[in-house]
């Protein structure tokens, strides 16, 4: 996931959204939920608009590991470890590389 992530990173909002949503992968999904989240929340929270948004950060780190067991030959348990991820995107409303003062 982390991959699909660094291919959306200091790009605008809709170009993010028109990689993820034609991108192969499944994970692809997930990050498009999460980015559409932010970008409601930034509209909703900061009065932004959806088109003067870039996303400036994308970044995917480790969660906790849910622990299962399965059953194996001969009777034994077999451990199965599922991870998950935190996800985080940072928008911002001014393009990448931009300065800040005049």
């Amino acid at each position: 996931m982390r991959r699909i992530a660094a291919m959306i990173v200091n790009r605008p909002y809709q170009d993010a959204v028109a990689i993820l949503a034609y991108a192969p992968s499944p994970k692809a999904r997930t990050l498009l939920k999460v980015l559409e989240s932010a970008a409601a929340n930034a509209e909703e929270n900061h009065n932004l608009s959806k088109n003067s948004l870039y996303v400036s950060k994308a970044l995917v780190d480790t969660g906790p590991k849910l622990k299962r067991w399965r059953a194996g030959s001969m009777g034994r348990a077999m451990r199965i470890r599922k991870p998950l991820s935190h996800i985080t995107v940072v928008l911002t409303d001014r393009p990448p590389g931009g300065k800040k003062g005049g």
